[in-house]
């Protein structure tokens, strides 16, 4: 039996499945098992997973689309080992992902962990520069594994893990956004202690379409005030930071239009800030470049979700039952 359960959640990603599978075959250490739940697709992977069973231990299983929460949970019901591993379809493995991980948990373990995420060189130059507005001080205030954090950390689903103890405790994912910051919050309410093991990154390739990436920043805003309705202490300042960014560029541009052109200093100085933080982290003039763009669309949808949500569900008080919004399928 091996120790290490791999769920990943899959919902028509037949290519990402094919590449995320490839990266496991090739892992240094070898004892875990694969669990994929293909969550009602129209266009399934069972036979790419097929293709790599006799180089892994792999599950497939096809159920109806109720979610990515709910197929998480559906894994963990049927996985077999003591520790459970969370991927996202998209994600890409380091060959020593599991080498490295197995050393940190025996010279310290922890029963619930999160890694970072970083991007691989075969990524396009749009992934590069999405991954660093995701990841930069400068654009999160590195809550998402950076050296530099204004937040304790907070594992994401893209590469977290904790123990079937936990599981057994805590239960499962609930089917809400940002359910893998429900979860973590709900871990750390139960006395679990959660660490943040940088060696342990993926490679994560996120949304390649500007659009998407937009629609899914847009989403993680207005959760953000789900969030604080559920746990009112889990509101930090960094999670404001994107409102007003937001609010700050409306005024500023606002400003210059209607009194001086030199309102707008400070917006340019912080373009400047990001631009030369991105190329020395990229070292990539268009990556840079882009990385301006991604960025402003990653605060500008955050912000502008956090701002509607807060209207709509604090000042209006349309929030007031969110608990019974929240479809709770598997566990509290």
């Amino acid at each position: 039996m091996a120790y290490f359960s791999v769920i990943v959640p899959v919902y028509n990603r037949r290519d990402e499945v094919r590449d995320l599978l490839a990266s496991l075959a090739a892992q240094t250490m070898k004892d875990f098992e694969v669990i994929i739940v293909e969550d009602g697709s129209t266009d399934p992977c069972g036979d790419i997973v097929e293709e790599y069973s006799h180089r892994l231990t792999a599950s497939y299983y096809f159920k109806q689309n109720e979610g990515r929460s709910i197929a998480r949970n559906y894994g963990i019901e049927r996985a077999t080992g003591e520790y459970f591993i969370f991927f996202d379809s998209d994600c890409v493995i380091p060959d020593n992902y599991f080498a490295t991980l197995d050393a940190a948990l025996k010279a310290h373990y922890v029963p619930c962990f999160g890694g970072p995420d970083a991007a691989h060189s075969s990524f396009t130059d749009v992934q590069k520069a999405i991954n660093f507005s995701m990841t930069a001080f400068l654009t999160t205030g590195g809550i998402r594994g950076g050296k530099v954090q204004m937040e304790k950390f907070v594992p994401r689903s893209f590469n977290m893990g904790y123990s079937r103890r936990v599981w057994e405790t805590v239960g499962g994912f609930r089917e809400m956004f940002s359910e893998d910051i429900d979860m973590s919050t709900r871990i750390r309410k139960a006395g679990f202690d959660i660490s943040l093991i940088r060696e342990a990154f993926v490679y994560h390739k996120r949304r390649v379409d500007l659009q998407k990436f937009s629609r899914q920043t847009y989403v993680f805003g207005m959760s953000r005030i789900t969030l604080k309705l559920l746990y009112p202490d889990s509101m930090k300042l960094v999670h404001t930071l994107p409102a007003v960014f937001v609010i700050g560029v409306v005024t500023l541009v606002l400003l210059a239009l209607l009194w001086h052109w030199w309102a707008i200093l400070p917006l340019a100085a912080y373009v400047l800030a990001l631009w030369i933080t991105a190329l020395r982290s990229t070292r990539s003039l268009k990556i840079a470049s882009l990385a301006i763009v991604t960025s402003f669309i990653q605060l500008g949808s955050y912000g502008v979700g956090f701002i509607k949500a807060f209207v709509w569900k604090i000042l209006l008080g349309h929030g007031r039952n969110i608990e019974e919004e929240i479809a709770i399928r598997k566990g509290k």
